[in-house]
């Protein structure tokens, strides 16, 4: 386990002891497609078999991976209500535009009012008042981003992906860069795991990708646009930093966002196959280790 793992590790254990009363939740954010059941904060259609270790008290919060970031937002708030207010505590994961939806998330209602609620989801996948009390934002302890796509994709630029979908507008690189403020996490870390096992059809992506999101999106490398960036070893391409560290072209990452996981080998890609595999399986061992 590297230095990194051990400090979440930790920072989870010294959490627990802290606050004996609370309950801690894995929220699993999915991204781009169907899969699970929009409600039903059991069902892991999206990730793989539901019996998969994910983290304490795992649960996936399900949007239909279609239609607009903000007009699916709602489905995101109400499992944050439900499960990170209170007493109770959060770990989140998310992957590609799961990633968008979280930090849209953050950046436009981290800091509203939010009743506490008694993480007893009905059928909708909406909590009861816990006990009438109110709080600002959530109980949120970090946030785990896999193949990340808040800074958009040339797939959709370019019209690789159908464009009459909602999401995919979403996922154009200006459109996402430009949809809200990146640096606004509300102090909440973002830990990114970025793949590198791309295709032939990768020619429409800058530097590394995982055949849908380039090192520039998964790598939370700030800016307007979408840049290239690589590997150290591949010489004539713009190295993504490890850690919160600017990139060797200068270029910050955005505030609160950190990369844990580069993948040098070029072994992840950014399907999870329905089995918790490609970049996700990286993710997911930290949440087994960290959330608990």
């Amino acid at each position: 386990m590297n230095r990194f793992l051990r400090l979440l590790v930790c920072l989870s254990l010294f959490s627990v002891a802290a606050i004996a009363s609370a309950t801690n939740y894995s929220l699993w954010i999915n991204g781009r497609g169907a899969g699970g059941v929009v409600g039903d904060y059991n069902n892991f259609g999206y990730w793989g078999p539901a019996s998969t270790d994910a983290g304490v008290n795992k649960k996936a919060v399900n949007w239909d991976g279609y239609n607009s970031i903000a007009t699916q937002n709602g489905k995101i708030r109400d499992a944050l209500d439900c499960f990170c207010t209170g007493a109770n505590w959060c770990y989140i994961a998310s992957q590609s535009a799961g990633d968008l939806m979280i930090g849209y998330t953050l950046a436009n209602y981290g800091g509203s009012t939010r009743m506490k609620k008694n993480a007893a989801p009905n059928a909708a996948g909406v909590c009861g008042n816990a006990d009438g009390t109110a709080q600002t934002g959530w109980n949120i302890k970090w946030v785990l981003a896999a193949a990340g796509a808040a800074g958009g994709t040339e797939l959709a630029d370019a019209g690789a992906w159908t464009t009459g979908e909602p999401l995919v507008r979403d996922l154009r690189t200006t459109t996402a860069r430009a949809m809200y403020n990146h640096n606004s996490t509300r102090f909440v870390w973002f830990y990114m795991y970025a793949g590198a096992r791309g295709t032939a059809y990768s020619g429409l992506l800058p530097g590394q990708d995982d055949e849908v999101v380039p090192y520039h999106s998964a790598g939370a490398v700030s800016g307007t646009a979408g840049r290239a960036y690589c590997n150290p070893r591949d010489w004539w391409c713009t190295d993504l930093t490890m850690g919160s560290a600017v990139n060797d072209d200068g270029v910050p990452k955005w505030s609160y966002h950190y990369v844990l996981f580069r993948d040098d080998q070029e072994a992840y890609s950014h399907s999870n196959r329905g089995n918790w595999a490609g970049i996700v399986s990286v993710m997911r061992s930290t949440m087994v280790v960290s959330a608990l």
